[in-house]
C-alpha cells in the first residue's frame, strides 16, 4: 500500500501546515506551479516527490521537472500534468493521447478548483487537488490524500485550510 499526498499550485508556499501531511505520506505528487525550488526541496527532505512544472514556473524548475510525468504506482498507471483539463474538457495538448492511451488516474492542476471525477467514457479517475498555496482567487486551500493498494484507490480525503 502506498500513501499519496497530492498537491498543486503552491506558488512558492510551503508551510508547516502542509509538511505535517507530507510526513504522513509515502510519497508526494505535485501537479505544477511549484513557484520556487525551496518548495520541492522541503518535501524531498521528508519524502520522495513526483512533480511537473506549471505555467508560472521558472526555467530552473522546468530543468528539474518535466511537463508530463507518467508512471506506475503499484498497479496504477498515473499521468500528471499541470494544464490538462478534465473529463469532456481535456486540453488540446493531451486530448489525443489521453483518448488513445488513457491512464488509470489523470491528474492536473492550474484551475485552483478541487475536482475528483470519473471519466466513464475513458475509464479513468480525474483528480485536481485545487491550490494549496496562498496566491490566487481560491478562498480555501486544498490538497488530497489517498492510498493505492494494488489496483485500488482507497481512503481518499480532501484536506482544507483557510487562506
Amino acid at each position: 500500500m502506498t500513501k499519496v499526498l497530492l498537491l498543486s499550485d503552491t506558488h512558492g508556499y510551503m508551510g508547516e501546515d502542509i509538511l505535517k501531511y507530507v510526513a504522513q505520506a509515502d510519497e508526494v505528487w505535485h501537479a505544477g506551479d511549484i513557484g520556487d525550488l525551496s518548495v520541492t526541496d522541503a518535501i524531498q527532505e521528508l519524502k520522495p516527490i513526483r512533480a511537473v512544472y506549471g505555467n508560472i514556473d521558472s526555467a530552473l524548475i522546468r530543468a528539474e521537472f518535466p511537463e508530463h510525468n507518467r508512471f506506475q504506482c503499484e498497479n496504477i498507471d498515473v499521468w500528471i500534468t499541470h494544464i490538462g483539463g478534465y473529463p469532456n474538457r481535456y486540453s488540446k495538448f493531451v486530448k489525443e493521447d489521453i483518448q488513445l492511451h488513457p491512464p488509470d488516474i489523470f491528474i492536473s492542476g492550474h484551475s485552483h478548483i478541487l475536482k475528483v471525477m470519473n471519466d466513464k467514457k475513458l475509464g479513468l479517475l480525474h483528480m485536481n487537488p485545487g491550490a494549496i498555496g496562498k496566491r490566487g482567487l481560491h478562498k480555501v486551500r486544498t490538497m488530497i490524500r489517498f492510498e493505492i493498494d494494488g489496483k485500488k484507490i482507497e481512503n481518499l480525503e480532501v484536506i482544507e485550510f483557510k487562506r
